[in-house]
């Protein structure tokens, strides 16, 4: 066998591997492009589809060649009803792209709320940290999505973690000037005090920012 013979194996099964077709991840069937077909009709939102697929055998943790979900191709859109079908099919939550972001970090950085509790109920991991070295709870802060961050804190995640660079949740929704998730890190007890890796607190990068009234704000808290 040449060398390109089996560069070509080698890489053949690669793709294979994360379009989800391996026994590990696929279920039994006579028929492996049911597996394709389950991920288009979840990127296309196709509830009937992705039923279609499911019942005629595919697995609901089959990954597109950048190692996507359905389910993650479903909380990145907001879809309640695939995500809820692929849960009940059996869909792990925790599978994570190539870039290792999950479907709570998907469903965070969109403001699903309604998709972050039931990802959470069903077992889904706050602490995971994607490629970009971002977790669910600074998606949620970064993009400002309160309720989102509410339902984070009532899961148990802590207010006051130091992510990348030193930087809480309050810094990340000071930062981008986020009003109402500033707001209801403070009324939960959050620390204006804490410094990032430079030495900055989250008042001055509000005011850094150009967000002076959210950074007065900020500097009235102790």
């Amino acid at each position: 066998m040449t060398p390109y013979r089996v560069l070509y194996r080698v890489l053949a099964a690669w793709l294979i591997g994360l379009a989800g077709l391996s026994s590990a991840q696929a279920q039994p069937t006579s028929n492996p492009s049911i597996h394709a077909q389950l991920l288009v009709a979840a990127r296309q939102g196709d509830l009937a589809g992705v039923e279609l697929a499911l019942t005629s055998g595919a697995s609901p943790n089959a990954r597109n060649p950048l190692g996507k979900t359905a389910l993650l191709m479903a909380a990145e859109r907001g879809r309640d009803d695939l995500a809820r079908r692929l849960i009940a099919a059996g869909a792990d939550v925790n599978l994570a792209s190539v870039e290792e972001v999950t479907p709570l970090m998907a469903a965070c950085y969109g403001g699903h709320v309604a998709l972050v509790r039931m990802l959470l109920a069903a077992g889904a991991r706050t602490e995971p940290v994607d490629r970009m070295h971002r977790t669910a709870a600074v998606y949620a802060a970064g993009q400002g999505h309160a309720e989102v961050l509410a339902a984070l804190l009532e899961h148990g995640v802590s207010i006051d973690a130091a992510y990348e660079h030193g930087l809480t949740a309050l810094m990340w929704a000071a930062g981008g000037g986020h009003a109402e998730a500033v707001h209801l890190l403070l009324d939960r007890g959050a620390r204006v005090d804490l410094r990032d890796d430079r030495g900055l607190t989250a008042t001055q990068m509000a005011r850094d920012a150009g967000h002076a009234g959210l950074a007065d704000e900020l500097s009235t808290r102790h």
